[in-house]
């Protein structure tokens, strides 16, 4: 049976049903046809919305991904500031001051047996120098010179060392990894750290500036001639994608 054929027989039969059925057959014919159609537009608007939902929530998410960066910075400069103005305020005396942040990439682990250092995208590395480290407003770690390349190293490790103020008398002390956790070593036997106490940069060792904050005690151990504590960081163990880097502190 070829083709022509099957077309005069289809034909032939739509008019035999017309004919023979008459309105209700057409009816019911037309209506089946209108809810195909209602159904396929249904599909095809319910989709481009679904589209343009996914699309929209795409760049807002990047837009505010964006500003969420440029808060973290300023929240992060203010409080320099704030520490330097009640600086100058005590004293009645201080130079200008203008700290810099950097938004810089990790690019990989140093070592993939060593969670604790990573390679960081960072333009115009002074390779003599030490920078402090900081994710969402929080103290990371800081960077350092390794083979010519700057290498981020986070808080449990133990060449990532800077000095801290704990508590609200300010007690100083030496912020240091040792792979596991984070300690506050060197803090005077006469002095009194509580468990609970928050621990943050005290600005005295050119790497960061004063006021960021590294983390909360959780533990005091008492040492033949000192004090050490240890932290409980606000930032995670995870290695984030972005981070801060202080150029100026």
């Amino acid at each position: 049976m070829n083709s022509k054929f099957k077309i005069v027989l289809l034909l032939a039969l739509f008019i035999f049903v017309s004919l023979r059925f008459g309105t209700e057959a057409r009816h019911f014919i037309g209506g089946l046809n209108n809810k195909v159609l209602a159904t396929y537009v249904d599909i095809k608007m319910n989709l481009e919305n679904k589209i343009d939902e996914h699309f929209e929530q795409k760049e807002e998410i990047i837009r505010l991904r964006a500003e969420n960066q440029k808060m973290q910075a300023s929240a992060i400069l203010s409080i320099a500031f704030a520490s330097k103005l009640n600086a100058l305020l005590k004293e009645n005396n201080s130079t200008a001051y203008s700290p810099e942040l950097k938004l810089v990439k990790t690019i990989g682990y140093s070592n993939l047996n060593d969670y604790g250092k990573v390679w960081i995208e960072f333009e115009d590395f002074n390779q003599s120098k030490i920078y402090g480290l900081l994710h969402q407003g929080y103290a990371a770690g800081i960077v350092v010179e390794s083979d010519g390349h700057p290498q981020g190293l986070m808080l449990s490790d133990p060449k990532s060392i800077f000095s801290v103020s704990i508590g609200a008398q300010k007690m100083p002390g030496i912020a240091q990894g040792n792979r596991k956790e984070v300690l506050v070593k060197y803090i005077s036997q006469w002095l009194l750290p509580q468990v609970g106490d928050e621990v943050v940069t005290s600005g005295l060792d050119g790497i960061f500036f004063e006021g960021i904050k590294v983390g909360v005690v959780s533990e005091v151990i008492e040492e033949e001639s000192s004090k050490t504590v240890v932290l409980k960081p606000y930032v995670t163990p995870s290695i984030p994608s972005y981070m801060h880097i202080i150029l100026n502190p």
